[in-house]
């Protein structure tokens, strides 16, 4: 497949436009989005705050390390177990119940982690809140991908990592913030994470606003308020007639006829070879990525600077600059996300990582410990070199991508599995990371920089580019050119010719389904 095959817009093809109610849309869902970053992030200043380590007695205890180190493995082993339970929430009560179940478990966890006066009782509660967060992972870009127009998707989806990234860059601004804290009061580390529950409470309100996914109605026999919903998104005062969400609304009816005769159960996702071949490709794209490294320079941020040499408030002051930076970096990235190969922009990003991890290796093996602070402030620069490649080319196209390579009958299913991989390579990194730091020092780095470098070439060689195309096409770069309904093009051929897509005088929207019921659309090659 030619990197750039299928990719101009066809002859006929409608021109998608992006409307208000759109992007609405997407801000309303963007807390939801937030409130994981803060809750994936707000353990690494937690970690750096003098009161948290106090109150656990977790600078003397013999055992300080593991305790440490369980809390981003514990937080990690929940969030591997929480993604696999929200496709039965997903499927049944539909994409916005799944995230409002995710939000509700994250506004314990932080409640109760604010509250702790045991490490038992904070371990076991990072446990539900790696459950929750990585639920909302999973959950608000789930439905993102199924909202927004196809030409845009890419960039649109990545407005979930802006906002994700947001969370992470408050996490750490809050938590540095409460730093200066504690010499009046013991407790300082706990108004951060209290502080997370406000992020779910606005959340949920929020949420009352979304709409439903148009896809999931039509799977539940609800098509005319999917029609409601697609009209809306897709309105556009250049098209009263709402050409393109009729289309569209026609393609989905017809896509959705043949997915119910299809099997979607999780062992169908096993048994089926084009199946088991795309959850292959989405557990291998999140895996590589977390590869890279980027969780553990989150979470472990102060552990890193303290490596290098800098005192409390500059490992903070640092990890909240690093996330700030990332924030921009992910707004750059939107507009971009759509002008390259899916495949190439990930082996891009990795072979990127790669090189900047082999540079703060070598600093770090030549310099730390050392007085060259023109050394250490390189070895600095180089964590923020590296969010350049990892969340411009690697964050920015996973999220729709994980949506697009699913048909919409097992699209939960394969994002979730996807999320809970992301999450159980960060078991073993997190986990990992205290003790390796602490043995093995920089060449902990050497397990990244051999991930990345040969994740770059199973992108390029083995992914499947899926920009641009509607949701209800992909099959067929699977093999399942079988199980497409119609195509667009196929769709403007014939209203063409015949008049399918009709605007009834009543001012209701409908698609005329006769003209097509028994007429074999020939198949076009994508």
């Amino acid at each position: 497949m030619g990197f750039f095959s299928n990719r101009a817009l066809q002859a006929g093809e409608r021109e998608q436009k992006l409307n208000g109610y759109n992007v609405l849309v997407l801000f309303l869902l963007a807390p939801a989005s937030l409130t994981y970053g803060y809750s994936a992030s707000i353990i690494s200043t937690t970690l750096g705050q003098p009161s948290f380590l106090e109150y656990f007695n977790l600078l003397t205890a013999p055992n300080a390390t593991s305790l440490l180190g369980a809390t981003g493995g514990l937080f990690f082993a929940g969030a591997t177990i929480g993604p696999l339970l929200l496709p039965w929430i997903a499927d049944k009560y539909g994409r916005k119940w799944s995230i409002a179940a995710s939000l509700l478990v994250s506004l314990v966890a932080f409640a109760v982690e604010a509250g702790s006066t045991h490490i038992a009782e904070f371990l076991a509660f990072r446990f539900v809140a790696g459950a929750g967060s990585f639920m909302l992972l999973a959950a608000v870009p789930l439905l993102m991908n199924e909202v927004v127009p196809s030409r845009m998707r890419g960039g649109l989806v990545e407005l979930h990592a802006v906002f994700f990234v947001l969370g992470f860059a408050l996490a750490s601004w809050v938590g540095f913030g409460f730093s200066f804290w504690v010499s009046r009061s013991p407790n300082a580390w706990r108004a951060p994470l209290a502080i997370g529950c406000f992020w779910s409470l606005l959340s949920l309100v929020c949420l009352y606003w979304v709409p439903e996914s148009p896809r999931w109605l039509i799977l539940q026999d609800r098509e005319a308020e999917a029609e409601i919903v697609l009209n809306r998104l897709h309105s556009d005062k250049h098209d009263p007639d709402n050409t393109y969400a009729r289309a569209e609304y026609y393609q989905i009816i017809k896509q959705i006829a043949i997915d119910r005769t299809l099997g979607s159960s999780w062992w169908h996702m096993v048994k089926k070879p084009s199946y088991r071949k795309r959850a292959l490709i989405a557990t291998a794209v999140t895996f590589f990525i977390q590869a890279s490294g980027d969780l553990v320079i989150n979470n472990y941020g102060p552990t890193l600077y303290k490596m290098l040499g800098y005192g409390t408030t500059q490992q903070l002051l640092y990890s909240a600059a690093w996330l700030t930076f990332t924030l921009g970096m992910s707004v750059l990235a939107m507009p971009m996300v759509d002008r390259l190969p899916r495949n190439v922009m990930l082996a891009i990003g990795l072979w990127g990582c790669m090189s900047c991890l082999v540079v703060e290796a070598a600093l770090l093996a030549e310099f730390v410990p050392s007085d060259n602070q023109n050394a250490l402030r390189a070895a600095v620069a180089m964590f923020f070199v590296f969010q350049v490649f990892d969340t411009a080319m690697l964050n920015a196209p996973e999220w729709a991508y994980l949506g697009e390579i699913f048909p919409t009958h097992i699209r939960s299913k394969g994002y979730c599995l996807a999320i809970s991989t992301l999450a159980l390579s960060n078991v073993c990194f997190t986990q990992a990371a205290p003790t390796a730091f602490r043995t093995v020092g920089w060449k902990f780095y050497l397990l990244f920089i051999i991930l990345t470098f040969i994740g770059g070439f199973v992108s390029i060689f083995t992914f499947p580019d899926t920009r641009f195309l509607p949701l209800e096409e992909i099959a067929a770069i699977f093999g399942d050119t079988d199980e497409v309904a119609i195509y667009q093009r196929e769709i403007e051929v014939q209203h063409n010719a015949h008049g399918i897509i009709d605007h009834h005088d009543s001012g209701s929207v409908k698609v005329e389904l006769t003209h097509m019921e028994t007429a074999d659309v020939e198949k076009s090659a994508i």
